[in-house]
């Protein structure tokens, strides 16, 4: 048995005795001799098939390599550049680049930058500098720090959001969105029915004799297209695209000064950004109709490889249901449809509750009817009363206010009385907040024998409970929401009594559309996406409005349309509070700008520009396309390069995939927001016959977070992280200033003083020190904590793996060129077979440490073999590119590696005899581990410490030491 201490070596010997030694310095002498090189070279230059994009060498794409397209989500320019968190997920797609580079793939990464948004805006705010001048200085930044880190992108392939060229695109795609309409009976290339298709072809049916939709302003029921004019004839289309304009409920976000998308109010009814109260309002606004998308959207969920938790947030946000629209005549008014996901219960259906938006509320009876509840009426004298103070208090509050106030049971009796389709008996109508008319119809029917928030209302305001679900034993009151057998539910035509639940539904759904009071049918939670943005550093709509205040598309070769200088960039914020503010954009005060005179076919007239923006995500949804194509200005993209980058069965997927991105890595927090919207964007573009691929993004990994240690003083306040010390004398452990302090773990920022950056990285280890050290810490996908004293530990592999070839004092190499030996063979083509096993599934972590078991073995011979260096110097590469590169010249080869064959693995050597090794903490199993018999306790120490199960069970605490029985027994233990 031996026990390995963890601490710390003695001090190096100097560098004059050293002069050829792996240090910061020489690392930082090596990487940016590479970088420059790499440049210069061209060596990552991504080659297309066609077109003026070759490879460095000048050759188009070779038809016989398979081509692999790998992502990072976009990232933002900030102006306090990376902290050492920023870079994992592009350490991480880095190394799988450079991986299938070398398994011979034709490999496109590169990156460009989200550069429209919120942040920038504000800070142009504070400081009245120009967004743009602010971004594109925060975009030289972090270029520089990503090119420092080794980062193997085309650099010509890359950009900014904001440049006119990709907005010009932008602003395209929204026209096609507009100049398109969702027909339902389209049949797709891939085969399934419901498409966008071109207005031009809504005309045409139109011309052709098919239906007007009802509802339409201006359009009387009942009309042809022939009987219209010109304008109706535009209401009518335009009441059918897919980008429109329409007064709707809104989140209106006073703080801010701008509304807000469903998806970007969180859980508490605050804005995402900035945490303030986010309230409905109706306003006319640019809409997207995603909704027409809705079962595509969930359904082709199961045509792509991503993370199920991303799967499920985009199914449960979709919120796609199966019930019926039920139709109530209301005495004196419209009837209310309601949609139902249990239209079995309707017999139990004892009133009716309408949001206090809905239209049915604008006029309501003159007085009480008789019956009525004096606990109904809220003290009012009359239904009007009642219903004007109701709805004055309501919109005061947020929508998830209004879903948590749901447990005080607020509401009033509307008056109306509505009519039960399956009985005909009378319910009263209530109005109450916690129905919002942003989901399904803004009515429901209540069955407080069925709902245990309907019971609860029934309770509160004296309301009758009918039980429609057989009681399962030993329950006798509050509502019954399990499934069971129908009771008390018949009429004269119908009994669903004694049926269980799905046939009971079947047949009152049958009922109700034979009697033409109802209809089964689909409901969703997602709503159309609100498009408008009452900003500035946006993307201008290329849209202008007419006398009639109809929105017109400009001509395409007028794009792009841009943004004009104002005298202020802030929109016009309001009290937090103000409910009652309305949206003053930035771009109004430019009236040169939002009048124009423009020739749009019938001679000059003056038109209104929109003065709302799009939002940041418009530049997100399309940004990948562009780096297939980033200078044609003819097409959106060449056709050819999006079926050889995207197109189903390309590379390496199956011959009847979707298409997309081969790789894509980011945040699980853009699951229902960009995701979503790229997705719908896509899928708008295949329809059109734009793209290919029927999916964006093929396969999506979610990397996990570095978090760091977060010191606070007495006062709970953040302390600079760096200048706390370890204190045993100190109750916590810690001190700042002679003053205890306390420990945790949080997120790695500048507001909680823990930020590391990359550059205080590379001046005391280096590049590749930091992105071995990223890629060892843990399983990429779980969250890590950061702990600077242990990248030393990266640091001494690599100059371990440099020592193995290099002498330190002169220079000279020092491998050898016999044949090495069986032994060595056997760990050798073990290590290739493993590390490309760990490659291929992303479990860089582990590669990483079997890399390192080689490296000590070959550390412990006389010299080592060149046949094996050269393999273990090929396998580090994507890894530590830059000293690899360097190894690799001095081993005397001219070209860089970067292109060189992956190692193979020979199955000769792979046969041995192996045992289970039992990894533990603290005495307790966490994993196993198959290893030679004659595996070494170094080899043992680094393969548990870099197992998942243990990572795990240490949850970033320090390791005290590790005890070791080879080869079947490892425990370790924390600090």
């Amino acid at each position: 048995m031996t026990s390995q201490d963890t601490s710390a070596p003695a001090p190096a010997p100097s560098s004059d005795e050293v002069p050829f030694r792996y240090t910061a310095a020489l690392a930082q002498e090596i990487e940016l001799r590479w970088q420059d090189e790499w440049q210069r070279r061209g060596t990552f230059y991504a080659a297309n098939p066609v077109g003026d994009l070759t490879d460095g060498d000048g050759a188009l794409a070779d038809p016989s390599r398979r081509s692999f397209f790998v992502m990072d989500m976009f990232p933002y320019p900030s102006g306090a550049g990376l902290h050492v968190g920023h870079p994992l997920g592009y350490i991480a797609t880095d190394v799988v680049a450079r991986f299938r580079r070398m398994q011979g793939d034709n490999v496109l990464h590169a990156l460009g930058f989200d550069a429209f948004g919120l942040p920038a805006e504000q800070y142009a705010v504070e400081t009245g500098q120009h967004p743009r001048t602010t971004t594109e200085a925060n975009i030289e930044i972090m270029q520089r720090q990503l090119r420092r880190l080794g980062l193997a992108h085309d650099a010509r392939r890359s950009f900014a959001t904001i440049d006119p060229d990709y907005v010009r695109w932008t602003q395209w795609i929204f026209l096609q969105i507009f100049e398109s309409w969702y027909d339902a009976d389209a049949v797709r290339p891939d085969g399934g029915r419901g498409a966008a298709r071109p207005v031009t072809e809504l005309v045409a049916a139109y011309e052709a004799g098919r239906p007007l939709p009802t509802g339409v302003d201006g359009v009387a029921d009942g009309a042809t297209w022939a009987d219209l004019d010109a304008v109706a004839r535009r209401r009518v289309l335009d009441s059918q695209r897919l980008a429109y304009v329409s007064e709707t409920p809104v989140n209106w976000c006073p703080g801010l000064g701008t509304v807000l998308a469903n998806e970007e109010v969180t859980a508490d009814g605050r804005s995402e950004r900035g945490n303030l109260p986010v309230f409905q309002r109706s306003l006319r606004q640019w809409n997207m109709r995603i909704t027409a998308y809705a079962d595509r959207l969930a359904d082709d969920l199961d045509h792509i490889d991503w993370p199920d938790k991303v799967t499920a947030m985009q199914r449960n946000w979709i919120g796609r249901s199966t019930g019926a629209r039920v139709r109530f005549a209301v005495q004196g008014g419209s009837e209310v449809e309601v949609f139902t996901t249990r239209p079995d219960t309707l017999f139990g259906a004892t009133f009716v509750v309408v949001a206090p938006e809905h239209p049915l509320l604008d006029e309501v009876p003159a007085e009480w009817p008789d019956g009525t509840h004096g606990a109904w009426t809220g003290g009012h004298r009359t239904p009007a009363d009642a219903v004007a103070s109701y709805r004055k208090e309501s919109a005061a509050k947020t929508a998830v206010e209004r879903q948590a106030d749901a447990g005080r049971k607020t509401g009033v009796f509307t008056g109306h009385l509505a009519a039960n389709p399956v009985n005909g008996e009378l319910l009263p109508v209530f109005t109450a907040d916690y129905v919002l008319m942003g989901y399904g119809t803004g009515a429901i029917m209540a069955v407080p024998g069925g709902d245990e928030r309907d019971y609860a209302f029934a309770q509160a305001f004296e309301l009758p409970v009918v039980y429609t679900i057989d009681a399962p034993e030993g329950t006798l009151d509050g509502a019954r929401t399990g499934d069971g057998v129908a009771i008390n539910s018949a009429n004269d035509e119908i009994s669903l009594d004694g049926l269980p639940v799905a046939e009971a539904k079947a047949a009152i759904i049958a009922w109700l559309e034979q009697h033409g009071v109802g209809e089964g049918t689909v409901n969703y939670r997602l709503r159309d996406w609100l498009f408008s943005r009452q900003r500035y550093w946006g993307e201008p709509f290329p849209i202008v409005y007419d006398e009639h205040d109809l929105p017109i598309a400009l001509p395409a070769d007028t794009l792009p349309v841009d943004l004009p200088e104002v005298p202020d960039y802030a929109p016009r914020t309001f009290a937090a509070d103000d409910a009652h503010s309305s949206p003053e954009p930035p771009l109004g005060r430019n009236d040169d700008w939002v009048h124009v005179t423009l020739d749009l076919g019938d001679g000059p007239k003056q038109y209104r520009r929109d003065t709302n923006t799009m939002p940041n995500w418009a530049g997100s949804c399309w940004y990948y396309l562009r780096y297939l194509d980033p200078t044609n200005d003819d097409v959106l993209v060449d056709p050819a390069l999006e079926r050889y980058w995207m197109g189903p069965g390309h590379g390496a997927q199956a011959q009847d995939s979707v298409g997309g991105v081969d790789l894509y890595v980011g945040g699980v927090e853009h699951a229902v927001l960009h995701l979503l919207y790229a997705r719908f964007w896509h899928k708008v573009l295949f329809d059109l016959g734009h793209v290919s691929s029927a999916e964006p993004f093929h396969k999506l990994f979610n990397q996990g977070y570095i978090q760091a240690d977060v010191f606070r003083d007495e006062r709970l306040v953040a302390v600079p992280a760096a200048e706390v010390v370890e204190d045993a004398a100190s109750a916590t452990g810690f001190t700042w200033q002679d003053q205890p302090v306390t420990r945790e773990y949080g997120k790695m920022g500048k507001s909680l003083k823990n930020a590391v950056t990359p550059d205080e990285m590379y001046a005391e280890y280096g590049a590749d020190t930091l992105r071995v050290y990223e890629m060892s810490m843990g399983p990429l996908d779980q969250s890590r904590p950061w702990e600077t004293r242990a990248v030393v530990g990266s640091q001494r592999y690599l100059q371990r793996l440099w020592r193995n070839v290099v002498d330190e004092t002169t220079g000279a190499l020092l491998v050898t060129d016999e044949a090495p030996s069986a032994e060595t063979l056997r760990v050798l083509h073990r290590t290739i077979a493993d590390v490309t096993a760990d490659m291929e599934a992303m479990r860089l972590n582990t590669a990483i440490a079997k890399l390192i078991v080689l490296n000590n073995h070959l550390t412990t011979l006389p010299a080592a073999p060149r046949a094996a260096v050269e393999a273990l110097v090929l396998m580090t590469a994507p890894v530590a590119p830059h000293v690899a590169e360097e190894l690799w010249q001095r081993l005397g080869h001219d070209r860089s590696l970067a292109h060189e064959p992956f190692p193979v693995a020979d199955p000769v050597f792979l046969v041995e005899e192996t045992v289970t090794c039992v990894l533990q903490v603290q005495g307790k199993v966490r994993g196993r581990v198959e290893v030679p018999l004659d595996v070494t306790d170094e080899a043992l120490t680094a393969l548990a410490l870099a197992d998942e199960g243990v990572q795990r069970t240490l949850a970033g605490r320090d390791v005290r030491t590790v005890i070791v029985r080879a080869p079947r027994l490892v425990n370790v233990v924390p600090a």
